[in-house]
Formats: C-alpha cells, sequence, structure tokens
C-alpha cells in the first residue's frame, strides 16, 4: 500500500485532500501540518484514519523523517495571503520558498514517486488577455505571488536535475468547508459567509467589479488526486480552476438571494497586491489530467454555506 503525505493538511485546502485520499480508499495518509495557518478540528472527523506529524517545513531535519516513506507528496503548506506576504513578508518568504526547497530535496532523498505542488494563479498578475494560459509570461505582484511562482521554477528544476517527477497546480480563489473567516487575511468568500450568518454587511475592497475563477474545494481536491498519478506530465504546470469568473458584487448579490435577505456592502479602498480580474483556462488540466469540475459556483456556495450555518448553531 501507497503511503501519501499531505504537507498543510490540516489547513483548509489540505483537510479536503486528506478527505479524498481516504475516500479513494489510498493506503496510509500523514498529515505534516504544525499549526500556523492550519487546525487540528479540521481533522477531528476522520483523526482516527490518518497519522498526524507535527513538523513544521522549515525544519528539514523534522521534515525529512516525516517524508521518509512516502510514495507520493502533496505540497499544500504554505501562508497563503497576499496582503499578509506585504505586511510582513519574511515568515511567507521562510516557509512558501524556504519550506518549499526542504520538501523538495526531502522527496528526493526518500525516492518519492511524485509531488504535487499547490501553486498559485496570482503569478500571472494582471493580464489584458482572459481566459489566462499556462504559456502566459508570469507578472507577480506580491511577494506572496513571487514565492509561489519560486515554487514552481523549484519543481520544474527538481524534476529536471534530480528526476523528481512534480507537478505543479495553479488553484485560482479556492472556497469551501473549513475556510477561516477570523483572519483579516481571509479568502473573500469565507468573510461572505460570516457576513451573511450575522446579518452584516461585508466590506469590498475596491469597487467590487473585480473578478474571479472561484473554485470549489471539493474540485481542487479531486484535481490533486488526479494530478498524483496522470501520466505524462512530470515537471509541468496546469490552471486549477473553474474556466469561468464572477464579480465579488455578482457573488455577494447571489449569496443574498440564495438566503433571501438584503444587506448592501460597504466599500473601501483596493488592497496594494491584488489582481483586477483572474479566470483559469482549463484547456490543459482537463485534457492532461482529466480536470473535470463537478460544482457551479452556486452549488459550492450553497453546500458551503450550509457547513458554516451548522458550525454556527
Amino acid at each position: 500500500m501507497k503511503v501519501y503525505v499531505v504537507t498543510g493538511g490540516a489547513g483548509f485546502i489540505g483537510s479536503a485532500v486528506v478527505r479524498t485520499l481516504l475516500a479513494q480508499g489510498a493506503g496510509t495518509v500523514r498529515v505534516v501540518d504544525n499549526f500556523l495557518t492550519g487546525r487540528e478540528s479540521n481533522l477531528s472527523d476522520i483523526r482516527s484514519r490518518v497519522e498526524l506529524d507535527q513538523s513544521d517545513i522549515r525544519d528539514y531535519n523534522a521534515l525529512a523523517a516525516a517524508i521518509r516513506g512516502a510514495d507520493i507528496v502533496f505540497h499544500l503548506a504554505a501562508i497563503p495571503s497576499v496582503p499578509r506576504s506585504i505586511q510582513d513578508p519574511a515568515p511567507s518568504h521562510q516557509v512558501n520558498i524556504d519550506g518549499t526547497f526542504n520538501v523538495l530535496r526531502a522527496s528526493v532523498e526518500a525516492k518519492v514517486e511524485r509531488v504535487v505542488y499547490a501553486a498559485s494563479s496570482s503569478a500571472y498578475g494582471d493580464t489584458e488577455v482572459l481566459p489566462k494560459v499556462e504559456s502566459m509570461p508570469p507578472r507577480p505582484q506580491s511577494p506572496y505571488a513571487v514565492q509561489k511562482l519560486a515554487g514552481e521554477y523549484y519543481s520544474s528544476v527538481f524534476h529536471s536535475c534530480f528526476g523528481l517527477e512534480t507537478v505543479a497546480l495553479r488553484f485560482f480563489n479556492v472556497y469551501g468547508e473549513r475556510q477561516d473567516p477570523s483572519s483579516p487575511y481571509s479568502g473573500v468568500l469565507s468573510l461572505f459567509f460570516k457576513a451573511l450568518i450575522e446579518r452584516r454587511s461585508p466590506t469590498i475592497f475596491g469597487d467590487g467589479e473585480q473578478t474571479r475563477d472561484f473554485t470549489y474545494v471539493e474540485d481542487v481536491a479531486a484535481l490533486c488526486w488526479k494530478a498524483a498519478s496522470a501520466p505524462g506530465v512530470a515537471g509541468k504546470m496546469y490552471n486549477a480552476g473553474n474556466g469561468h469568473r464572477y464579480s465579488l458584487n455578482s457573488v455577494w448579490d447571489l449569496l443574498q438571494k440564495i438566503e433571501g435577505v438584503s444587506l448592501r456592502p460597504q466599500y473601501g479602498p483596493s488592497r496594494v497586491g491584488d489582481v483586477r480580474d483572474s479566470q483559469a483556462d482549463t484547456t490543459a488540466a482537463r485534457r492532461d489530467l482529466g480536470h473535470a469540475p463537478q460544482y457551479t459556483l452556486e452549488q459550492g456556495l450553497r453546500r458551503t454555506l450550509a457547513w458554516y450555518k451548522s458550525c454556527s448553531t
């Protein structure tokens, strides 16, 4: 039986990947998480079915021990925030670049079959053409975007220089259950859900007409699973989005409609480093990885809202 390691496996996306692995009947699933941004409660219902190692990916020796014996590594551990990388760039650099280097190095040492790396669509920056396709030159606009792009380059180089199979997936604005709304750095939709349940107006930075390719976490987790075994894709990078784009205003309008309320949003100044518009071209991921998103935006929003409600009662 294979051993699967998920760094950041107690995080929002990582815990969804862990659940997908278990649902697929994967062998041993080992979570590596120091709970800097993840939460042990995200694993509460499946804790007995996984191994948990509280190593920090910045600690190479501890990380190498955690990865030893692994067949497949899903590297999702990160400090995933554009604003946080601007306000406090050093920790983000240490986790997102140094930590990623450590994961790749330890994977070579452990003779891991493949590493699936969680890259970011922020690497594209603002582009005149939409949707964004993998062949576009990167134009990162924040330290976070640079850090995740460096991880892509390291992944590719570790494949070409050391023979480690790697696949990088550029995530596009993932949302869903277990996304933490308690931080000012939280994803916008988690803040929307919190505001909706508390019956108050959310704050939207900018005019709200900026667009995002919101992708439900279950679809992203399914793609991670497919990327772990797809043939002929080692050393490559793929978009992990839905292929659509929605303005923040339109998403808030849809959530109000779903919940049957009227709460006019407040607007604040645009945030430094934010991209204006984002939409994934998913042609390559569908062709090479079998990417097949199962959830529409409304379906994903309804499922996520139901989860947040269950947690608030």
